[in-house]
């Protein structure tokens, strides 16, 4: 798996834990939208899609199988949150 392009939308809104949303292209072929950076105490983390369920839970719609996808997905959209930071 390869991820082609991480797009950053920074979401500027004063005391808000959401920081950013995140699109990602993998392999050119297959895009993922509404990925979110959010802060928390522990540092920022990654959250992604997920829909309200009838009971009030939410549930994601896209998600990694195992961690080490996880950690490539993490690495590279918070790679990109950081560098739009500094733009």
């Amino acid at each position: 798996m390869k991820i082609s392009d991480v797009r950053i939308r920074l979401v500027n809104k004063e005391d808000n834990k959401l920081k950013a949303v995140a699109s990602i292209t993998i392999d050119e072929c297959f895009v993922v939208h509404d990925i979110k950076v959010i802060e928390a105490a522990e540092g920022v983390f990654i959250a992604m899609p997920s829909r309200k369920t009838n009971d009030g839970d939410y549930k994601d719609i896209a998600h990694p199988l195992n961690t080490e996808t996880r950690e490539i997905l993490k690495e590279a959209i918070l790679t990109a949150y950081y560098d739009e930071l500094k733009k």
